[in-house]
């Protein structure tokens, strides 16, 4: 059976197709995540609020401090406080952190987890780091942060995930390539993969020479002259570590996005290349035509994604 997933949107069309790939959650089909769509969709629009935030500060690499958001299931408190995991969610690009902790909304009461959302720090800018290896080494160590910043936050050490949308999709990949033993899963939504082709379509967008002139203050230089230095921050060059590294990803992609243009260059040509390399990957890629990073929300394909790596549980299907 062929791992390639195309997801129309986070309905019951997307789920049917959802449901015709492997997977326990998958199995239990289209009625299984109606009932539960339907029920928790309270929850899901934000009718309801069932969690609750904390705002910790770390010291990032370079010794900046920095602010990270956590967000909780509002029942969880000090002595009330069994272990649960943790994902880790670096931001898009010009994101704050609060406004990526927005993105949850009360999926980690639903899933009974913890999300953790930094601010990060580039090797030079804050909300713009595109993968530097500093960052990359600040997500890893988020579980001793918050060991340390939030000591009744116990942590199953086994159930640590990384989760983001277009930047943090590409930390969110890079991280797992660098610390692989770190996690039991990830998730990218929108990905850039190649940050030379990347930084080339820029003047594409709105605002386009401007993120070009911020990338060669970050970077330090065009990929012209260090292809090194962009190549070290682009998950494609680490196909073969994400290839055999072991842990269920999940690449989602979109064939209309106007923002991470031409994704099947991107993260469509990632997928590609870990297949190419071990076809026995446990890698899945969900491709549709929605806008960019649409899908990483509480009422879209987020669920779906969180499923598939336990930490959404659907209730079998009524008969």
């Amino acid at each position: 059976m062929t791992k390639r997933v195309l997801v129309l949107s986070a309905t019951l069309a997307g789920f049917a197709v959802l449901a015709a790939s492997t997977g326990s959650a998958a199995r239990r089909g289209p009625a299984a995540f109606a009932f539960w769509r339907t029920t928790n969709w309270p929850a899901l629009s934000g009718r309801v609020d069932l969690v609750r935030e904390v705002t910790v500060h770390y010291r990032a690499h370079d010794g900046a401090t920095r602010t990270a958001v956590v967000v909780l299931p509002r029942w969880y408190r000090p002595l009330v406080d069994p272990p649960i995991p943790l994902v880790i969610s670096p931001h898009g690009s010009g994101v704050e952190p609060a406004d990526n902790a927005r993105r949850w909304g009360n999926l980690p009461a639903l899933g009974r987890f913890a999300v953790v959302n930094p601010e990060g720090q580039g090797a030079r800018l804050e909300l713009y780091s595109w993968g530097s290896p500093g960052e990359i080494a600040d997500l890893a160590r988020m579980p001793e942060i918050l060991r340390e910043t939030l000591p009744w936050l116990r942590v199953d050490r086994h159930r640590i995930y990384a989760v983001g949308g277009s930047m943090g999709g590409q930390e969110a990949l890079l991280l797992l390539a660098k610390h692989p033993r770190l996690l039991a899963g990830a998730v990218s939504f929108d990905a850039p993969t190649n940050m030379a082709t990347r930084y080339a379509a820029f003047p594409k967008l709105k605002g386009g020479r401007a993120l070009q002139e911020l990338a060669r203050l970050e970077f330090g230089s065009v990929p012209r002259v260090n292809g090194e230095a962009w190549a070290d921050r682009s998950p494609l060059f680490y196909s073969r570590e994400l290839a055999f590294s072991h842990v269920p990803l999940q690449i989602w992609w979109s064939r209309r996005d106007q923002i991470v243009v031409h994704q099947a260059d991107q993260s469509g040509l990632l997928y590609r290349a870990i297949e190419r390399l071990n076809p026995h990957a446990p890698v899945l890629q969900f491709v549709g035509r929605w806008r960019h990073t649409a899908e990483m929300r509480p009422t879209r394909g987020l669920p779906l994604a969180l499923a598939r790596i336990h930490l959404l549980q659907l209730p079998p299907p009524t008969a």
